[in-house]
């Protein structure tokens, strides 16, 4: 028998040798295969939602520029030319990603989500394990961490799944760092880079948020020596951050400059104030939409944030039951979490938001259900070690959400949405109900003290019931299909565009009447409707095709070029022909139309030259771009503080002799007879550096979002390069902290570590 240590007393609990941590690790990867064997055959893969029309391009995008030997550093190919590593959400730097960038993509992407689903479960194994003095209270976390409604729903995003896998581990790490250990410390401060480097900004806020919670509770209940705990967890942080600069620098100078600001939050999609209700039936208030995926009215982030019946059971128990420090943080914060989810639906969010205004940059409130999963299986596993002590209150919980359940169901029957399928509603109540019996039975048989088949049995079965119950919560979160749908140049020798749009010479552009249509279209099957919208160049999926375009779908986007795409996309049936000119719009949605397209003979080059100036401040040049006498090929407006740059006072005609273009170098030969301009249609972001006969020269922002390089009369050679220089500062620092850690870690392997006297050693998760 094993035994747990709370609050003074010994709990006796279940043999629990089965659960040891490779058992574990066989058990969690056979149910992970029960639930997506179609994935890991590589038959069928992902598709919808994020998953086909932003997650796979990037990652299709990554991989042909590495087998070209270039960093991912600029798209030319979305949104006019954006900043690609500075996302951060693309994973370009996040060292598992080589794993798809490798492999046959349309399998290895699948299979590299799921993945970190195992991951994910096997850290929360450790992390509970440790908590709890107890294997299978690690094991039922882990499962119940892995299969939830929101860890699934998280599958479309490789990066929120690599970044939530990671969470438990980086908790793991940075609390075993508190001893003042050097080597741990290195070794925390690894963990915490990888997941930082994995791209999800919300969760690694809330690992760090949940880590800070978790050091003032050490440090003042002083487990480890203070000083230790004091210092150690800084130092942590602040490796974790010169590991990461890399990547951090360009992601904030992108921030500083992008569309976002304190005032962008979206609470749409904050959780409704009857969401407490899909807790215990999933698809209470919600409908299912034509592709087969569940919503809740008024919230479409994730399709389900369902915890099981045992795990909700369970952490409900040991929130009011167990009298543990541990358990009132981590309690405490799932109560404050779930509260802050319901954003604009109460008044507690909105006055933080007054209070702290940097929560403006987060967009959807749902998001903070991310900390409810994660503290919700470790609760329900300090629940689960008193279940023997407690049958009574396991009975009167039990009892208590049988009975919301019963007025769930009656509330959706007799006031249900307009939308709602009460049919379905009633059905899956029923089914939860049943789940919730079935629970409950196998709960009271690990009550009893005597030994016999089913008691030993039980807590496998409790396992295998919770995945079961959310295997079958809802229709199937991740539909899948064949990996043909990503099949390259499929659209492209499917439309046979003429003129064919490529980069350097020119776009693609859906019509703001399509954009919209594409919000509210779905065909009843997830393979046709993907692969009508691959026809539209809906979102990202051009990436695939190779063809550029003026819109795209990145969180981040330089300021001024989302003040010009407003001008379409948020402008009912907006129309500024002359400004598609100017940006190379080639082919352009048919009116009526979403995936047919019709040619533009009137687009100019990519590259114009010979305009004449003229020299005004951003709101009258926005304005005068939408006028109908705008002429991109004979104007130029440029900032009033450009004009001493600027020798060029008139219109000139300049020939054209040459051009070449790669993702981050655009060469062009010029002949002008006089001073002059020459006009880049691409968007202008600082790390963008020109120069003319190899001499440095002023890159002008040029029509309120795009470049323009001044040069004298004669015949020149003009170059424009991306240059990053935070990449390369970042690099700099972070790839010469690496070094310092991998060595400071050989030359820790062997020294005792100890602080003041006292060692202070934490399980091992082997």
């Amino acid at each position: 028998m094993s035994s747990f240590k709370l609050t003074g007393e010994t709990v006796a609990v279940r043999p629990v040798d089965w659960f040891k941590p490779w058992r574990f690790g066989v058990f969690l990867g056979l149910l992970i295969c029960a639930t997506f064997p179609q994935v890991l055959a590589g038959l069928e893969t992902f598709v919808v939602r994020d998953y086909g029309f932003f997650a796979y391009p990037l990652a299709q995008f990554q991989q042909r520029c590495y087998r070209n030997a270039e960093l991912p550093l600029w798209d030319p190919y979305n949104n006019c030319g954006v900043p690609f590593l500075a996302q951060w959400n693309t994973m370009p730097l996040y060292p598992p990603a080589v794993f798809y960038l490798l492999l046959p993509l349309p399998w290895s992407l699948g299979v590299f989500c799921l993945l970190h689903l195992w991951f994910a479960g096997m850290g929360m194994y450790f992390l509970t394990r440790r908590w709890t003095d107890d294997s299978f209270a690690g094991a039922f976390a882990g499962v119940a961490f892995v299969f939830n409604g929101l860890t699934l729903n998280l599958l479309m995003w490789p990066s929120h799944m690599a970044t939530l896998a990671w969470m438990p581990w980086v908790v793991y790490a940075v609390e075993s760092a508190w001893s003042g250990n050097g080597r741990r410390i290195i070794l925390a401060a690894m963990a915490g880079a990888v997941q930082m480097l994995a791209g999800g900004p919300e969760i690694i806020l809330f690992t760090w948020v949940v880590l800070l919670a978790l050091w003032l509770r050490q440090f003042f209940k002083g487990e480890t020596p203070r000083l230790a705990t004091l210092w150690s967890f800084p130092v942590v942080i602040v490796l974790v951050v010169a590991l990461t600069l890399i990547q951090l620098l360009p992601f904030q100078e992108l921030l500083a400059l992008s569309q976002r600001d304190n005032s962008y939050a979206d609470t749409r999609w904050s959780m409704p104030g009857w969401g407490w209700a899909n807790f215990l039936v999933p698809m209470a208030f919600g409908r299912t939409w034509t592709e087969g995926v569940f919503f809740q009215n008024d919230q479409y982030w994730t399709s389900s944030y369902y915890l099981g019946m045992a795990t909700l059971w369970l952490a409900v128990l040991a929130a009011l039951c167990v009298r543990e420090r541990r358990v009132w943080l981590l309690g405490g914060l799932a109560v404050v979490a779930l509260v802050f989810a319901l954003g604009e639906n109460t008044p507690v969010y909105p006055a933080l938001r007054k209070l702290i205004p940097q929560l403006g940059f987060m967009t959807y409130p749902i998001k903070y259900v991310v900390l409810v999963v994660f503290l919700a299986p470790p609760l329900a596993a300090f629940g689960l070690i008193r279940v023997p002590q407690l049958p009574r209150q396991v009975i009167s919980i039990g009892a208590v959400l049988f009975l919301l359940l019963a007025a769930i169901l009656v509330w959706a029957t007799w006031f249900p949405f307009k939308t709602d399928n009460v049919q379905a509603t009633l059905m899956n109540g029923f089914s939860r109900a049943a789940f919730l019996a079935i629970t409950g039975v196998l709960l009271l048989v690990m009550t009893r003290k005597l030994e016999s088949g089913l008691r030993r049995l039980a807590p496998v079965l409790l396992m295998v019931v919770a995945w079961l119950d959310v295997f079958t919560h809802e229709p199937t979160q991740n539909p899948t299909v064949s990996p043909g749908v990503y099949q390259l140049d499929l659209a492209r020798a499917s439309l046979k565009m003429k003129p064919q749009p490529a980069v350097g010479e020119s776009r693609a552009m859906v019509s703001p009447w399509a954009a919209r249509e594409f919000l509210r279209f779905a065909a009843n099957d997830p393979k046709n409707n993907f692969l009508a919208k691959r026809l539209g160049y809906c979102a990202n999926v051009n990436l695939m095709d190779g063809v550029p375009k003026v819109d795209g779908f990145f969180s981040l986007l330089p300021r001024e070029l989302d003040d010009v795409l407003s001008l379409f996309y948020t402008t009912t049936n907006a129309d500024f022909p002359p400004l598609e000119d100017f940006l190379g719009v080639s082919q352009i949605t048919a009116p009526g139309e979403m995936f047919k397209w019709q040619a533009r003979p009137t687009f100019l080059p990519f590259i114009t030259a010979g305009q004449k100036p003229v020299y005004l401040d951003a709101p009258n040049t926005l304005k005068a771009l939408t006028q109908p006498g705008f002429d991109g090929a004979k104007t130029v407006y440029l900032p009033p503080e450009a004009k001493p740059r600027v020798a060029a006072t008139n219109t000139a005609t300049v020939r054209m002799i040459s051009s070449r273009f790669n993702l981050q170098r655009i060469d062009v030969e010029v002949e002008s007879p006089a001073p002059t301009v020459v006009v880049f249609a691409q968007t202008y972001y600082p790390a963008w550096q020109a120069t003319v006969d190899g001499q440095t020269t002023p890159l002008l922002r040029a029509n309120y979002a795009f470049q323009a390089v001044p040069v004298r009369a004669g015949r020149h050679g003009v170059r424009l390069e991306y240059v990053d220089r935070a990449f390369t500062i970042g690099a700099g620092i972070s790839l010469g902290t690496w070094f310092g850690c991998l060595i400071s870690l050989r030359w820790l392997r062997n020294r005792p570590q100890s602080y003041g006297g006292h060692a202070w050693e934490p399980d091992s998760p082997v």
